[in-house]
Parts: C-alpha cells; sequence; structure tokens
C-alpha cells in the first residue's frame, strides 16, 4: 500500500495537545516580537533577521543564495526583502567579482547601527516572551528537538 493508501497514524490527545499548542506558540511568538520590533525601530521581523545574519558574516556579506537558505526563505521572497532594504540604505548588493553571477548582500553602516539599536529591546522580548520562561533543561530539550528537525528538514 504506499502512503495515501494506509490508514493515518491519529494523533491521541497529548499529541494533539504538544502540536496545537506549538502552532499557537509560534505564531503568538513571532507575532509579538515582529510588532516590538516595527513600532520601536520600523523594522519587520524578517529584515530584522537578515541584518542579524550579515552582521556575524566576515566583512558583513554573504551571498544571496546562502543568506536565503539561513534565514528559510525562497530566492525570490529574499530578493525582495533586500531591496527593501536597500531602498532603506540598510543593505546593499554586490556582485561577485571572482563568478561575475554571484550576487552579494552586504550590510551597510546605517543598517549596523540600526541593528545595534534595535538588538538590545529584540533582545529583552525574546527573554520575557521565550527564554526566561524555561528552565535549563527545558531549553537544552527545545534545543536538542528544533535542532533535530531542522536537519531532518534541510536533508
Amino acid at each position: 500500500m504506499s502512503g495515501s493508501e494506509e490508514e493515518p497514524r491519529w494523533l491521541d490527545a497529548e499529541e494533539w495537545r504538544a502540536w496545537r499548542n506549538y502552532i499557537a506558540g509560534q505564531a503568538l511568538l513571532l507575532g509579538r516580537l515582529g510588532r516590538e520590533l516595527q513600532e520601536s525601530h520600523q523594522l519587520a521581523f524578517a529584515d530584522y533577521e537578515i541584518l542579524v545574519r550579515l552582521s556575524e558574516k566576515t566583512d558583513h556579506r554573504q551571498r544571496m543564495t546562502s543568506l536565503a537558505d539561513e534565514v528559510v526563505a525562497s530566492k525570490s521572497r529574499l530578493s525582495h526583502q533586500v531591496a527593501r532594504l536597500e531602498a532603506e540604505g540598510l543593505v546593499r548588493r554586490e556582485v561577485c567579482d571572482s563568478d561575475g553571477r554571484g550576487v552579494f548582500a552586504v550590510l551597510t553602516e546605517e543598517g549596523f547601527s540600526r541593528l545595534q539599536a534595535a538588538a538590545p529591546d529584540h533582545l529583552h522580548g525574546v527573554r520575557e516572551h521565550f527564554v526566561d520562561l524555561l528552565d535549563d533543561e527545558e531549553r537544552r530539550v527545545i534545543g536538542d528537538v528544533f535542532e533535530r528537525i531542522v536537519a531532518k528538514l534541510r536533508s
């Protein structure tokens, strides 16, 4: 029998509870953190994540394809986001000298300054709405579980 012809493996009550609370919690958490960034720093959550990733790279630059993978965005979606960030002067694009086809996203000084201004408030929200609600063991388990999920889904 193919997968579609088999009887589904229905979720039991505890599995449903975990799944539904994950879906609601993730949506509420990202929504709250996004609102806080937007209200305080006029940054979308996804844009903030791009600025963070670029800030962590040598020379604050990264190939667009690699950046898309890291922020879990399609190349098209990332291109639109970077265009918006370019219009604000937070990021610029540069053609890769070595192959002429690759494109880098580069964090500008203005982008780095905006990130530095937003980071303390964002980290406060991450702590208040997530990290500080968990004990050490729960943080370890969540880290392990999602590391495993990310690895499976990226393979």
